[in-house]
């Protein structure tokens, strides 16, 4: 089992909340609601990142076709070679 440093009574309620989304609109919504526009495209502009680099695509390449800086890139390098696998399960579910 995983052990999150995370884990709290608030934070498993955020888990929660995520886990009964039910489809992309509510997932919309939710984002709308809880998150600025900047914090979504942060989000999603990592895990874009996450994607490219599992891809070996060049670090010069993700700066051209995202504008994301190399500290950000190295940042979501360093999760997926040495953080909780969150990147990978996800982008494995992805791509099924």
């Amino acid at each position: 089992m995983f052990a999150s440093r995370l884990k709290s009574e608030r934070v498993d309620l955020l888990a929660q909340a995520f886990l009964a989304l039910e489809n992309e609109e509510d997932c919309y919504r939710l984002f709308e609601d809880l998150f600025t526009i900047r914090e979504v495209q942060d989000l999603s502009s990592r895990l874009e990142i996450a994607l490219m680099l599992r891809d070996k695509v060049t670090y010069n390449e993700i700066v051209e076709r995202t504008g994301a800086s190399t500290a950000t890139i190295g940042r979501v390098n360093r999760a997926l070679n040495y953080g909780a696998d969150g990147y990978a399960r996800i982008i494995e579910r992805i791509r099924r």
